[in-house]
């Protein structure tokens, strides 16, 4: 593993300017009210570059005339705090972990950083200046960013996050078996649920068959927030409420994952309450996985995002026409109105947006629908893919979804 995060530090290296800094935060858990705080996830560049899963830490990368080198500046406690929160990473561990040789506490980032600034020739400083949007508050990076500037405003601020976006959209051999771990963990909760699944229950009581399963195969957290979607529900494309009854004669539509070092899945599977498909359910139903599978046929390198896009679309539109929902192909918008999929990785949403050309190493959802909310019914089928040198693999094929197959393990 250090082999890898050296080599991702040297691809960094070699895409900075000669006097530069590159500044980036493991980050902190926010406060929610009072003394509580949000559960701690590392932000993710920090972690793609260290291996280390521990907050208030920074890692820094410094380059001059030429000479790049690594410091780490890890989180120091008294006796007495770890005594209330358990044991800091030690110097050694951080070593261990990251390949970095340069370690120091976190106390000396600011006397550090001073020191560089004012008595070497640093120009400028990249931060991962990734925002959300327009309407989203500073993250960490952003605020340590504008500090930094305002404290020395010589500096000039760069984004490095396009350059690690880069990297880390082509996935390693290791971070394709943690991908395929978390899938593995999706299909035993999954299973689970399945075989739990009856009329009466409420939403969040079948969802709870699936934490238990995958919490007792030693993963700690899901990747997203699970949509458990009965009925009509299921129409509503990111439903949260998970509260409802699931009636006999429903469909219940899943959008789930975990988390496996970091590494999300990230699956969706429509199956009945009861275990039978009624015959519309049933041909709806078809009608998406026939899509599905042939947007996953069409996968290989050189292949866009754009492409897949539109023929999903015009799939389905087709599928539409002749179920008897639309007479126009455009009207298709009235029951399918989201994109095919998206990257996957140290995110649900990974970087890399929902656009480009396919490469090997990359991973991808594929995940179609249609939404009838007239009917009570919604249905998505969503997989991982991994593109390879010579077409693809479906990560997730484990998890079962036909038809037949669906209703024999249920019976």
């Amino acid at each position: 593993m250090q082999e890898i995060l050296k080599s991702r530090r040297q691809k960094i290296g070699q895409s900075i300017k000669d006097n530069s800094l590159v500044i980036i935060l493991s980050g902190v858990a926010p406060v929610t009210t009072g003394d509580q705080f949000y559960e701690y996830t590392p932000h993710r560049n920090f972690f793609y570059l260290t291996n280390i899963d521990r907050p208030k830490m920074a890692y820094v990368m410094k380059k001059l005339n030429g000479v790049v080198e690594d410091y780490l500046f890890i989180e120091q406690v008294s006796e007495l705090e770890e005594k209330w929160s358990g044991k800091r990473l030690t110097k050694e561990e951080a070593q261990e972990n990251s390949g970095i040789k340069n370690i120091m506490t976190s106390t000396e980032l600011h006397l550090t950083l001073g020191r560089w600034l004012l008595n070497e020739e640093v120009e400028q400083a990249y931060f991962d200046l990734e925002r959300g949007s327009y309407e989203h508050g500073d993250t960490v990076q952003i605020s340590f960013a504008k500090e930094l500037q305002r404290q020395y405003p010589f500096l000039q601020l760069k984004n490095i996050y396009p350059q690690l976006t880069k990297l880390r959209l082509i996935k390693s051999e290791a971070e394709i078996t943690n991908i395929r771990t978390a899938i593995d963990k999706t299909r035993i909760g999954i299973e689970r649920m399945m075989k739990a699944s009856k009329p009466g229950l409420l939403e969040y009581q079948l969802e709870a068959h699936y934490n238990f399963a995958i919490k007792t195969e030693g993963v700690k957290k899901t990747s997203f927030h699970t949509i458990a979607a009965s009925g009509p529900n299921a129409t509503i494309l990111h439903y949260e409420n998970n509260d409802q009854v699931c009636q006999d004669g429903d469909l219940i539509l899943f959008d789930l994952g975990c988390e496996w070092n970091n590494y999300c899945s990230d699956i969706s599977r429509t199956f009945p309450v009861n275990g039978k498909f009624n015959p519309r359910q049933r041909e709806v139903y078809q009608a998406v996985l026939d899509v599905q599978e042939a947007v996953i046929a069409m996968i290989k390198p050189g292949v866009t995002f754009e492409e897949l896009n539109h023929f999903a679309k015009a799939s389905l539109a087709t599928a539409c026409q002749k179920l008897g929902l639309i007479e126009k192909e455009e009207d298709v918008v009235n029951y399918y109105y989201h994109n095919i999929g998206h990257y996957l990785g140290l995110n649900t949403h990974d970087v890399g947006g929902r656009g480009g050309t396919l490469q090997p190493g990359m991973v991808i959802t594929v995940e179609p629908g249609l939404y009838i909310a007239e009917e009570g019914i919604g249905i998505r089928i969503e997989d991982d893919i991994l593109v390879t040198d010579k077409g693809s693999e479906n990560l997730s094929a484990e998890i079962i979804k036909s038809v037949a197959e669906i209703e024999a393990f249920m019976a």
